[in-house]
């Protein structure tokens, strides 16, 4: 899509099958659509397969339609669920998980580790957790059915393609698949909440998500009434949201270090300076390390999590973008990756690990307000659980850097790591990243 926009402009109509599909592929296109003219494009884009696979009234927070219940729910999300005073409050939550993951590196020193399944866990025990208190039973199978759904959504069926015909409901698998994937996560979830509440029934720590958002059912105090099957796919969308982005994050973060040794080492001086003596990694201690914040603000520009973020969809006839209109109902996608990459932006070094490049004055942010650089997107559905993703990935990465060297097993040449991506709803590596671990700080015990 990248190179189409090259050669046909910024902004592209594409006919997939009988669906109009428009690539916005420039800063000022991105800007339109997602902040100057945001309300015409706040809805998603729901093919007919997500459909399939959600029951209707229970959308979640991913894809409610743009309206009051979506408002409410949002706010739910940032001052209640995803705020930044609950956000610290899973610090130890966050700090014992990313213990696990350092003393299972450890635990085969001068051998080769399968980063990527451990960051997989590690992200994902963090996000259960928080989420629900506790690690859950079957939390792999889980994670499982929760790739292979990825998986689904990412592909585009014949439905999809041809949404007004019958003749692709009938002779296509992937109806029978959604409706599969749906039954599946609605056992998991069913069986997620009913644990929790046996396991919380004499408990009194502090709040976990699903215990607020049950609170704030019992309370029942809002314009629309929260429902279980609203809750249950909000707790869906926060497993999957928080695991994916941050394991996908740091396995592409750790494989530039790796390809960049000069950034590695300067990163990982920083954080020996900034702990020397301390045996632990913890929160409090990396709170200053500017620089290791540079290395992750490049790897999800070079990176971004969802390339295309995700999908919106124009309410209404008369949108226009750079001057064009736009047929309601138009699915809209932003491709944030080829942005991100743009040497228009980014000058001749764009395809280059530079974390430098973010030390000027002047350099953008991730925050909503740079179209140049929107891994996390912007406007109105903008990604509510940011600060919740990066203190897992902040908290992981410095402990990586700070207890072990890292080499490419095998000999080869660090410079030359497979980095072949797999395309996706995110974009992860194809193949798992294997490196050997070389400690250079003892991880403790306990």
């Amino acid at each position: 899509m990248r190179d189409l926009a090259r050669r046909h402009g910024p902004l592209m109509l594409l006919r997939l099958g009988g669906l109009p599909v428009v690539v916005a592929s420039s800063a000022d296109a991105a800007r339109e659509v997602m902040v100057s003219r945001d309300v015409d494009f706040a809805t998603r884009h729901m093919s007919r397969m997500v459909r399939l696979s959600i029951a209707q009234g229970a959308e979640g927070i991913i894809f409610a339609p743009y309206g009051d219940e979506w408002r409410q729910m949002r706010k739910i999300c940032t001052v209640e669920l995803l705020s930044a005073r609950r956000v610290r409050s899973f610090r130890p939550v966050r700090e014992e998980e990313a213990g696990r993951l350092l003393r299972a590196v450890a635990a085969s020193p001068g051998t080769v580790v399968n980063l990527s399944e451990l960051l997989w866990a590690y992200a994902a025990d963090s996000s259960v957790r928080a989420i629900v208190g506790s690690r859950f039973k079957d939390r792999d199978a889980f994670m499982e059915i929760l790739q292979r759904g990825l998986k689904l959504f990412a592909g585009m069926s014949l439905p999809d393609l041809y949404p007004s015909s019958r003749l692709a409901m009938l002779v296509s698998r992937t109806p029978g698949r959604m409706r599969q994937h749906r039954q599946q996560i609605a056992a998991f979830m069913d069986a997620v909440v009913r644990e929790h509440q046996e396991n919380r029934a004499a408990a009194g720590e502090e709040e976990d998500l699903l215990d607020v958002l049950l609170r704030i059912q019992r309370e029942g105090d809002l314009q629309f009434p929260l429902t279980t099957a609203n809750i249950k796919s909000a707790v869906g969308d926060m497993f999957a949201g928080g695991s994916e982005t941050a394991a996908t994050t740091l396995q592409w973060t750790m494989s530039e270090l790796v390809r960049n040794p000069k950034v590695m080492r300067k990163a990982q001086d920083e954080v020996r300076r900034a702990l020397v003596g301390q045996p632990r990694v913890t929160e409090a201690s990396i709170a200053d390390l500017s620089y290791m914040r540079l290395v992750i603000k490049e790897a999800l520009r070079l990176h971004p999590p969802a390339p295309l973020l995700l999908p919106r969809e124009c309410r209404s006839d008369g949108c226009r973008v750079l001057g064009f209109d736009l047929p309601k109902g138009t699915m809209v996608l932003v491709n944030a990756w080829a942005i991100s990459r743009d040497p228009a932006y980014w000058g001749a070094d764009a395809e280059e690990f530079v974390p430098e490049r973010f030390e000027r004055g002047d350099a953008v942010d991730f925050k909503g307000s740079d179209m140049e650089y929107t891994p996390f997107g912007a406007g109105r559905r903008m990604c509510p659980g940011m600060a919740f993703g990066l203190a897992n990935l902040e908290l992981a990465l410095a402990g990586l850097l700070y207890h072990f060297d890292w080499e490419v097993h095998g000999g080869a040449d660090a410079g030359e790591l497979d980095m072949t991506e797999e395309m996706g709803v995110t974009v992860r590596r194809r193949h798992d990243l294997k490196l050997v671990p070389v400690v250079t700080v003892p991880v403790p015990l306990d």
